[in-house]
């Protein structure tokens, strides 16, 4: 998608993901962080924590004229990280230009610790991009037209993820749809259909060109402790009355 990102609708589409990342990311927190992909959205400039990681599959020209080098460079159905090492794994678009989808969302739940967040964005298939697309693969099998999007991601519906994250475990926190503009080319045209944002966000929310959404890794049996002294203190006590209870006896 690098070459597309540089189009109208890319950069509008990068616009309203880095905002919707940007609110979230900034209250998430713990130590490491990990971004998957897609070096044009700057992830993980507002969260906090220490240890944060850019990662690529391959690393290609695109790459190289991006904001940001890649940190490492790994199969992101094989995450060079241990079980239960990471607070946050953000996926922009990574799961529908994975060649294996499935396999990398169970090895980014593998690395998550319990209560670790992942972030994801995707693109819509039931919008006014989603239709584009698919009119444009059926123009291009009669021979002519183009593809409005890149041709190489398999778009994946948003209730479709859902269940996805559901069987891993994964517990949905937060959803977001948006970009209800239409699918054209001209940065000026592109403009004047700006209402259509705050329409679609009241008439047809669930028909955004993108959606957003966080997901939490829920593990059975795991519960968060309160601070120690607090059970200590209270044990004290106890003992102390019990003690004292003893004694007037």
């Amino acid at each position: 998608m690098h070459d597309w990102f540089d189009t109208p609708a890319g950069r509008y589409l990068l616009e309203w993901e880095q905002a919707q990342v940007d609110a979230v990311v900034v209250d998430i927190f713990g130590y490491h962080a990990l971004q998957l992909g897609v070096p044009e959205l700057d992830g993980l400039r507002s969260n906090r924590m220490p240890h944060q990681w850019l990662a690529a599959e391959r690393v290609s020209i695109a790459d190289e004229r991006a904001l940001r080098q890649p940190a490492i460079l790994c199969d992101f159905s094989a995450l060079p990280f241990p079980a239960a090492s990471l607070d946050m794994v953000l996926l922009p678009h990574t799961l529908e230009f994975s060649a294996d989808p499935h396999a990398t969302l169970r090895e980014v739940e593998r690395v998550l610790v319990p209560e670790g967040k992942v972030v994801i964005c995707g693109l819509n298939p039931a919008s006014l991009w989603g239709l584009q697309q698919r009119r444009g693969h059926l123009y291009r099998k009669l021979g002519f037209g183009q593809l409005f999007l890149p041709d190489s991601g398999d778009f994946i519906g948003y209730w479709r993820l859902r269940d996805w994250l559901r069987l891993l475990g994964f517990e949905v926190e937060l959803g977001e749809f948006g970009c209800y503009r239409p699918g054209v080319t001209s940065h000026n045209l592109l403009n004047r259909f700006e209402w259509m944002d705050r329409a679609g966000a009241r008439w047809w929310p669930i028909f955004g060109a993108a959606y957003f959404l966080v997901a939490v890794k829920r593990v059975r049996g795991v519960r968060l402790l309160g601070p120690t002294w607090k059970t200590a203190t209270a044990s004290a006590r106890k003992s102390v009355s019990v003690a004292n209870l003893t004694h007037e006896q």
